[in-house]
């Protein structure tokens, strides 16, 4: 399962961070246990390396419970099913990891570039659509305006924003719909959560 073989004669110490990786889950595979609690698994290797460890931990994951330690937030996109985020000592989120990507300020937001000459006038009819917070200019590229429309909290604004821009003869480029970011997440819960202890150690 750990692909091995190759090193098998070899001692240890003289194994790449990568094979060393493998051969940790192997002697904690080798007992076959029910839970498996893994610290950092990727951490140091690279991308080829990641991805056969991942790969690993999807397999064996279908009759193991597995629990991951990590502050490498594409792991969590990539294997997990649930997310925990602690901080001091409390949970402060428990979520899938979609359901926590969804608590990004930019998730579900539409970006766009259009005529650098359009962009008030795009800015203006987007900002008064059903489902529309904000409207966000994010600066000029070769003549592009880099355009962003937030939507409201619940809101899919995809189809609206692409119907106006048709409908105003916008010529806009690489529309996005944006999913929102994992480490964006973390930062705001964490941050929150540390002012907010601050404040009760203060009072």
């Amino acid at each position: 399962m750990t692909q091995l073989a190759e090193v098998l004669a070899q001692p240890i110490d003289t194994l790449s961070k990568g094979f060393k990786r493998r051969v940790g889950l192997a002697q904690a595979l080798l007992h076959d246990p029910e839970v498996l609690i893994l610290d950092e698994p990727t951490d140091g290797l690279d991308p080829n390396q990641k991805h056969e460890v991942r790969k690993l931990i999807q397999q064996i994951s279908a009759r193991k419970a597995i629990v991951i330690s990590t502050h490498i937030l594409e792991e969590v996109d990539a294997v997990c099913s649930r997310a925990v985020v602690i901080a001091r000592g409390k949970v402060i989120a428990d979520d899938t990891p979609g359901g926590l990507a969804a608590r990004a300020p930019r998730h579900n937001a539409i970006s766009f570039a259009a005529p650098a000459g359009k962009a008030e006038e795009i800015k203006t009819a987007l900002g008064s659509l059903d489902g529309v917070k904000c409207v966000q200019d994010c600066g000029t590229e070769k003549g592009r305006a880099q355009i962003t429309a937030f939507p409201k909290p619940g809101a899919e604004i995809a189809a609206a924003v692409a119907e106006r821009a048709a409908a105003g003869n916008w010529a806009i480029s690489n529309l996005q719909q944006e999913r929102g970011n994992l480490d964006e997440v973390f930062r705001t819960l964490t941050g929150g959560n540390a002012k907010g202890a601050k404040k009760r150690e203060a009072a």
